[in-house]
This record gives C-alpha cells, sequence and structure tokens, in this order.
C-alpha cells in the first residue's frame, strides 16, 4: 500500500468513526427529548400510546447500536418508564426486559452516560414487587444506588432517585442530604426539559421530607 493510499483509508476511517458517533448522538438526543415530554407532559391514554411507540423507536435504537452502551440505558429506561406508567402485573413483563437491557449496558461499560445504567437498574429493584411476583429487592437496590453514585456522586437522577428510595425507606435525613445534592448538580448538556421537571420533583420531595423531620 503506497503512502498516499494509506493516509487516505486512515483519514476515511477517521471520518466514517466520527459520522457514526455524530449519529449515535442524535438519535439519543431524540430519545431522551422525547422521553421527557411523554414522561413529564402526557397522562393516561395519552402517555401509555406514546410509550409504546417510543419503545419501538428506542427498540429500533438499541438495534442499530447493539454494541453502544448508551443504546441499551435508554431502551432500559423507556420501558421501565412504561412499566410505571402501565402499572398492575401487566407491567411487569417490560419491568423485567428494561432489566435486561440496562444489564446488558453494564456488560458493555458500566461507566457510560455517568453509570446511569446503575441508576435506573437500582430504581426498578426498589419498585418492582419482590419474589414470587417480581425481582424486587431493597438490599440490591440500595447496592446498585450506591455503584451508581461511586461514578456520578453529584449527578441530579443518581441523587433524587437515591433520595426518592431512602424516603420510601424513612431515611429522611440521609434523603434530605441527596436531594439537597441534586438540587446543586449540575445542567445536564440537551436536557433542559428533563432538568426543570427533576428539580420540581426535588422541591416536591424535599418538603415531604422537611415535614417528616419536624414530627
Amino acid at each position: 500500500m503506497t503512502k498516499l493510499l494509506y493516509i487516505s483509508c486512515l483519514l476515511s476511517g477517521i471520518f466514517l468513526t466520527s459520522t457514526a458517533h455524530a449519529d449515535l448522538a442524535s438519535e439519543l438526543a431524540q430519545v431522551q427529548t422525547s422521553w421527557a415530554t411523554v414522561n413529564y407532559e402526557l397522562v393516561d391514554k395519552a402517555q401509555l400510546n406514546a410509550f409504546e411507540k417510543l419503545s419501538k423507536q428506542a427498540a429500533g435504537f438499541a438495534k442499530t447500536y447493539d454494541d453502544k452502551a448508551q443504546s441499551h440505558i435508554w431502551y432500559g429506561i423507556v420501558l421501565s418508564s412504561y412499566a410505571g406508567a402501565k402499572g398492575g402485573l401487566g407491567a411487569l413483563g417490560f419491568a423485567k426486559d428494561a432489566k435486561g437491557q440496562l444489564e446488558q449496558a453494564i456488560e458493555i461499560d458500566a461507566n457510560a452516560l455517568s453509570g446511569s445504567a446503575y441508576t435506573s437498574l437500582a430504581t426498578l429493584y426498589s419498585k418492582v414487587p419482590s419474589w414470587p411476583i417480581g425481582f424486587g429487592d431493597d438490599d440490591k437496590a440500595n447496592e446498585l444506588f450506591n455503584q451508581a453514585l461511586d461514578i456520578n456522586p453529584n449527578g441530579i437522577d443518581s441523587n433524587y432517585l437515591y433520595a426518592a428510595f431512602l424516603y420510601d425507606e424513612r431515611e429522611y435525613k440521609k434523603a434530605k442530604k441527596h436531594l439537597l445534592a441534586a438540587q446543586q448538580a449540575p445542567a445536564r448538556p440537551g436536557r433542559p426539559k428533563a432538568d426543570l421537571y427533576r428539580q420540581q420533583e426535588i422541591t416536591q420531595l424535599l418538603a415531604k421530607v422537611e415535614k417528616k423531620l419536624k414530627r
């Protein structure tokens, strides 16, 4: 191979890699933006229908980028959110599929998206019924939340979702600590809507925690 041909091939490879990364980032942003709208701004049947549509989009995203943790994380997040909106025993299938996607993401890259797979998987373990109905396990949830915080100690989701778990466990002082950390979390690039609504949730939960602590 001549030097000129080698350089040409090298530049082509760099271009294709850059394009692939750009496509991944673009599709990821689309899923994230759609999720924020569906999760926070729609209700009832409209929300369920939108989650069904978004889950198909996220499935395609995960299939296209099967070797990327980010795609599996967000397919898992969409499925778990769909399960939460659907509720009841009929949601368990979506929760189990979400668990599989998040576990796959951890196998690929546990640190992807600042450890979001751990945070989302922890939330699943904390919300799903325990055996023999489901796979819920508060001890496992606590372990996963701490793994998430090891990776992203200042994150808005890692702190808020752990605080929500601690509130349910009646650990109000500890919950307050993580809510205050979540309030101070840096803004996430490209996710203003999700940050806005999450901060509202933080404020609401903090008020509930303060009320419990005054008793």
